[in-house]
């Protein structure tokens, strides 16, 4: 018998993408990399809370302190703030953690593309695993400030509802719609580096007409308009909502968000499929 040959794969560049084709095969290496994408999440979670001394606290920590932060600043009376109907402390500590959860959800696709630079261009493998294990990641951090919230809870008499079973849920379609946006944007933040640091800056400015730390004012004018019209308003509203065992707040806005983000995946897994060849091109030259 002779020799087996070795199968030679020859790659062309397509003349024509099909926008359909694409999004069925990202799809597919989606479901085929479930396994890799909880490797790849297990290994930087490993990674990430290894060399930490606090461990874990470093999930929550920035929502504590700038809740307290605003808790201060109300309770001195530097700010006053419209009536919450709920204990303000915990108003404004579900509001940062919840804050924190989307932050890190938009950031999750540029953060985990671009610490896998050093494999991108060595080993096959979907590069759609990549979003998926970031989801994984802010999952996780977020399973501890449940936790912490909890706390919260029952020290200010709130304690369990029902309402409290469906939190997660919220929490997941956070993580879904800051995912989408990060998505959309982790093309062109995969080639500067200063797309990071303007979502930092423009997330600053985003949470002060967001309820986040404050409600939304009573009386009519320009910041009760941006508020409400604001598509992360009924993302907080109604997973806040959830939370304290209030009734979910604009739900037919939420919905409508929700609904939005679904063919905006759709196109952020276009881009970021035909994009990474090129972001991989950059680093091999």
């Amino acid at each position: 018998m002779g020799a087996l040959k070795p199968m030679v794969k020859i790659y062309q560049k397509e003349q024509s993408l099909s926008f359909f084709k694409i999004i069925k095969e990202s799809l597919q290496d989606i479901y085929a990399s479930r396994f890799l994408s909880r490797q790849l999440a297990e290994r930087d979670i490993k990674a990430q809370y290894r060399q930490s001394i606090l461990g874990i606290f470093w999930a929550f920590v920035t929502p504590l302190a700038t809740a307290f932060v605003w808790i201060f600043l109300r309770s001195s009376g530097t700010v006053e703030v419209t009536d919450t109907g709920i204990p303000y402390p915990l108003f404004a500590f579900t509001g940062t953690l919840l804050w924190s959860i989307i932050i890190e959800s938009v950031n999750s696709p540029i953060t985990s593309t671009n610490s896998s630079k050093s494999i991108l261009s060595k080993i096959n493998f979907p590069k759609e695993a990549l979003i998926i294990s970031g989801a994984y990641k802010v999952l996780f951090n977020s399973l501890f400030k449940f936790l912490l919230l909890l706390v919260f809870l029952f020290y200010f008499g709130v304690g369990f509802h029902p309402t409290l079973l469906l939190f997660p849920i919220g929490i997941v379609i956070m993580v879904f719609v800051g995912n989408t946006i990060g998505l959309l944007i982790t093309p062109i933040g995969m080639l500067y580096n200063d797309v990071a640091k303007a979502i930092k800056f423009g997330f600053q400015f985003l949470m002060y007409v967001t309820p986040v730390v404050f409600a939304i004012p009573a009386k009519e004018g320009i910041m009760k308009t941006i508020m409400e019209w604001n598509p992360f308003t009924p993302l907080i509203l109604t997973v806040r909502g959830l939370g304290v065992g209030n009734i979910p707040a604009d739900l037919t806005y939420f919905w409508i968000v929700l609904g939005g983000c679904v063919p905006l995946f759709l196109i952020g897994l276009v881009f970021y499929r035909i994009s990474i060849p090129i972001f991989v091109e950059r680093l091999s030259a």
